[in-house]
């Protein structure tokens, strides 16, 4: 006889128990509050910030390679930083009457979408006030018996000059002894200036220029800055090094000759020709 099975209990469903309970409501708070950690960024996210590009003014730059500079950097119509700096109100002492060459500071720079030309030639003569300003400035001009307007006149011919930064302050020296013995400054660098053109050669007719800028023909510093000197020309300007010398030439690179005698100078002059038509000046 087969025998009839038994119906089978029904199941009780799982009932969490209090502990259990618990343990769920923690874990489903801790799941929600995750989730909104991550959702409130991605609502509350609003436009990523620029990154700034740099513009690098290099030491002994003219004004007019700067103003192309930030045209290019900024991506605008070529002449209009020319343009921005005369109408920037830029804080420039009274001697430089209006003309920003010699302050606007080499340094890097940092340039935005929101860049302006003009803000951009203010922060560069901001610049140079600041380091310009220094205490230490005023009085080595003040030591020179010149003003800090033509320090940096004299520094922007130190840094045009000199073939290296140890040279900056034998430079500086044969300018200041020049300037106290009232000789004519005679330095290419005025000349190129003028001409504005960078070139190691100045031919005799160079020198009879009409200009401002011909220190052959004219004695004293020129009317301006002839570039933006840097920091090391500005200290070899105040602090110059002790020496007697009236003459330097540089006859090859990392061979500049300082002399207090005109016959010693046309030797090396001589050289440095020598080794121009050779091709082994550099």
């Amino acid at each position: 006889m087969v025998n009839e099975p038994t119906p089978a209990r029904p199941r009780r469903g799982l009932r969490p128990t209090r502990r259990g309970r618990l343990a769920l409501f923690i874990g489903l708070v801790l799941v929600l509050a995750v989730a909104a950690a991550v959702l409130v960024p991605l609502l509350t996210r609003g436009p990523e910030v620029e990154r700034a590009r740099s513009l690098v003014i290099p030491e002994g730059w003219r004004a007019s390679q700067v103003y192309a500079a930030v045209d290019k950097a900024l991506a605008i119509e070529p002449g209009t930083a020319e343009k921005a700096a005369g109408t920037a109100d830029l804080p420039l002492p009274a001697e430089a009457k209006g003309n920003p060459e010699g302050y606007l500071f080499p340094a890097t720079y940092p340039v935005t979408s929101a860049t302006t030309a003009r803000g951009l030639l203010r922060y560069m003569v901001d610049t140079a006030l600041q380091r310009f300003g220094a205490d230490h400035i005023a009085e080595g001009a003040r030591r020179n018996g010149v003003s800090v307007y033509e320090t940096v006149v004299i520094a922007s011919i130190v840094q045009a000059e000199a073939d290296s930064v140890a040279d900056m302050g034998k430079v500086a020296r044969v300018i200041h002894n020049r300037l106290r013995l009232g000789m004519p400054l005679q330095m290419d660098s005025t000349i190129n200036y003028a001409l504005n053109r960078s070139t190691l050669h100045t031919t005799k007719g160079d020198t009879r220029i009409d200009s401002p800028y011909n220190s052959y023909e004219r004695k004293g510093l020129p009317p301006t800055p002839i570039g933006n000197p840097g920091e090391q020309a500005m200290t070899a300007a105040i602090d110059p090094t002790p020496g007697t010398w009236l003459y330097f030439v540089t006859v090859a690179p990392g061979d500049t000759r300082f002399t207090s005698s005109y016959t010693e100078q046309q030797r090396n002059v001589e050289e440095f020709n020598r080794n121009h038509r050779s091709g082994s000046g550099g």
